[in-house]
């Protein structure tokens, strides 16, 4: 049997395939939720609270022209965190980003409060944002 919080992410990914940003917001994010993406691009940077991250995400879909995917390979779960194991995929300006990333997430009452993010190739990550 699946930890709750596994389940709750499955359910969380699920909508961000969907572009239900309003059922991420409400259902599955904490309002003071922090987000953190690594390097020195465009979109790098903390990200307080839900209408921040929310920009981000959005930003992402208009960078990529709503070619942006995330393909939602394992989670791990327990009562306090959550590791989500991703592909990320996208177009921009003639390139393609295709890259691992690992997603570690606190979580409290059945919401993410915190969000690293860790491409496995932070390079390209980088590259393809700028």
């Amino acid at each position: 049997m699946a930890h709750p919080n596994e389940d709750r992410t499955r359910e969380g990914f699920a909508a961000f395939g969907r572009g239900d940003f309003d059922a991420l917001r409400h259902q599955f994010w904490a309002d003071d939720i922090r987000y953190h993406v690594p390097g020195r691009g465009p979109t790098s940077g903390d990200y307080e609270g839900a209408d921040q991250v929310l920009g981000f995400f959005q930003q992402g879909f208009e960078l990529t022209g709503g070619t942006l995917r995330v393909e939602l390979h394992d989670v791990l779960a327990n009562d306090e965190h959550v590791v989500s194991l991703v592909t990320m995929r996208a177009e921009r300006a003639g390139k393609q980003l295709e890259t691992n990333v690992v997603q570690v997430s606190h979580v409290g009452d059945g919401k993410i409060t915190e969000t690293w993010l860790c491409p496995a190739d932070p390079v390209a990550m980088e590259e393809f944002w700028s």
